[in-house]
């Protein structure tokens, strides 16, 4: 038995099995050097997942090691009971790269707890309660996360029953429910949630919260209007307006800071946490000064872990690497690199049925065919596995989990991606 399967029989017995483990035989990661990692049995990965968006400039970055260092030395926790000098300048430059009015943060641990304080401000600062979500949204393991979250297979019964979220549709050109093409269809999807509005709710609602390209959903990118639309929809009917920057933010998708502003929506909140920290556990939510002030009298409102001074230092030092080496610039010419191979790759290989994205953060899903575009699902299985042969980690997504997620480190090189490249051409043709 080697290393990794002694480590799996152990797990097995003293871990729920729930777990979600990725690959028949699940890898046990020991170490990781830059885009890289190694599994117990010294086997080399070139990590494309980065841990589910959230290793954003690559393991044991050295400048990160350094921060975290010397901060063990001064003081580990806190809670927010008591400020620190590192949350003041964490929180003075999350404002600074944030889009329009954006200026007062809140720090939570995870991006599950900033989806559902921001759910609190928002009915909170309005007085109203119902809160618009996309289908094939994902917004968190909480049970209000689970509540937002428009996808069977991450609900439970309980979370499903929760009142005060409406769904509405999302922007998925490639499987229109209008059967229309996107550059005459005036954006019906969009045009939807007023009716959902009307007829299911009092005709006031709290806001609609949204991850602009949607991770666990398969990367769906919506068409370019889709997103004003549905924001000046939301403000008609005197709710606010939250970005899920979770998964998106802090340039991944190439050109701005944060992927809301690809459709020049100025949003009320927005919610990160991954890749903020490059690992270390920390979320938090940004808003406006009026949003904020609604939460000045009450409830008391605190976090045991929230803006813990190692992650906001991880933090600092994660965002000082990628302002060097892996700016929105950077992911976006990178990430047209990788976008045009995989296309490239579409002339050849008909089960993939679309390459979308932006940036770093490129979603193919794949079909037995392109005409009835039925989701290849155990095609997609067996390519996650020829994938993990060729020494390359991916993630997988969407609601009929057919759809492979692409999201390496921000300082990915030309070089990583062309390699990457190779890697999946050669899992295609195994599969194919």
């Amino acid at each position: 038995m080697n290393k990794s399967s002694e480590v799996n029989s152990r797990h097995k017995k003293v871990l729920w099995n729930s777990h979600l483990l990725y690959y028949k035989d699940p890898l046990v990661l020991d170490k990781g050097e830059g885009l890289y990692v190694y599994d117990e049995d010294g086997n080399k990965y070139l990590d494309f997942f980065g841990g589910i968006l959230t290793t954003s400039v690559s393991h044991n970055h050295p400048v990160i090691l350094e921060k975290i260092k010397e901060q063990l030395d001064k003081i580990i926790h806190t809670s927010t009971l008591y400020p620190h000098r590192t949350l003041v300048e964490l929180a003075e430059k999350i404002a600074a790269l944030a889009p329009g009015n954006l200026e007062k943060s809140y720090f939570t641990t995870t991006g599950s707890e900033a989806n559902d304080l921001a759910v609190s401000a928002a009915r909170k600062h309005t007085g109203n309660f119902d809160i618009m979500v996309l289908r094939h949204s994902y917004h968190g393991g909480t049970s209000t996360g689970k509540a937002m979250t428009s996808q069977f297979n991450w609900k439970f019964d309980h979370s499903a029953a929760i009142a005060g979220y409406k769904q509405t549709l999302n922007g998925y050109c490639y499987r229109c429910p209008f059967n229309l093409k996107p550059e005459t269809c005036d954006t019906a999807c969009a045009q939807d949630l007023e009716n959902v509005i009307k007829t299911s709710t009092s005709g006031r609602v709290a806001g609609i919260i949204f991850e602009p390209i949607q991770g666990v959903g398969g990367f769906i990118t919506p068409p370019p209007n889709f997103l004003k639309i549905v924001s000046e929809i939301t403000r008609q009917y005197d709710g606010v307006v939250i970005a899920d920057e979770v998964q998106g933010g802090f340039g991944r998708t190439g050109k701005h800071q944060f992927s809301v502003s690809h459709w020049e929506v100025e949003p009320d909140m927005m919610t990160m946490a991954k890749g903020i920290a490059n690992g270390l556990p920390l979320g938090g939510v940004i808003a406006t000064d009026k949003v904020a002030k609604s939460m000045d009298d009450g409830p008391l409102l605190f976090n045991t872990y929230g803006g813990n001074p190692i992650s906001s230092v991880a933090a600092l030092a994660t965002i000082e690497v990628l302002e060097k080496e892996g700016d929105p610039e950077h992911c976006h010419q990178v990430g047209e690199l990788l976008m045009n191979g995989l296309k490239k790759m579409a002339e050849k290989y008909s089960m993939i049925g679309e390459v979308r994205g932006k940036g770093l953060m490129v979603g193919v899903e794949l079909v037995k065919d392109r005409t009835s575009k039925e989701p290849a699902v155990e095609a997609t299985g067996q390519f996650f596995e020829a994938t993990k042969k060729a020494g390359l980690l991916i993630g997988k997504g969407g609601i009929y989990g057919n759809v492979i997620r692409i999201a390496p480190p921000l300082t990915v090189s030309e070089e990583q991606i062309g390699e990457a490249l190779e890697k999946f051409d050669c899992a295609f043709a195994e599969i194919h």
